[in-house]
C-alpha cells in the first residue's frame, strides 16, 4: 500500500543539534529509499519538515519505520501518516461504467 507520511518538526534544532543528527538522519533516510520504503521523498516548502512517499504493508508498518527515524527517536520531529490510493472517482469517467 502507499502511504504519505509528512513529518513536522516539533521544537527548534540548533546548528550543534543539527549537524549531529543529520549525520543520521540523512543516511537513515537514503537506506529506507534504497530498501524501497520510502518511494519518493520531498522538502516542505511551508514549514520545516518532509514528506515521503511510502511502500508499506500497512499503516502501522509505515508509522513505525517513521517513528524510528533519528529525528523522531531525538524528541525533535513527529509524523502524520496517511494511507492513500488511486483516485477511485476517475472511474466514472471511463465508457460504459
Amino acid at each position: 500500500m502507499k502511504v504519505i507520511a509528512i513529518g513536522n518538526i516539533t521544537k527548534p534544532v540548533t546548528p550543534e543539534q543539527r549537524q549531529q543528527i543529520m549525520s543520521k538522519e540523512v543516511p537513515a533516510t537514503l537506506q529506507l529509499y534504497l530498501d524501497g520504503k520510502i518511494e519518493q521523498f520531498f522538502f516542505r516548502q511551508d514549514k520545516p519538515g518532509v514528506i515521503f512517499l511510502m511502500n508499506a504493508e500497512s499503516v502501522e508498518q509505515a508509522r513505525a519505520t517513521v517513528e524510528a527515524m533519528p529525528l523522531v527517536t531525538e524528541g525533535f520531529a513527529q509524523y502524520d501518516v496517511i494511507p492513500v490510493g488511486p483516485l477511485a472517482p476517475l472511474g466514472l469517467l471511463i465508457q460504459g461504467k
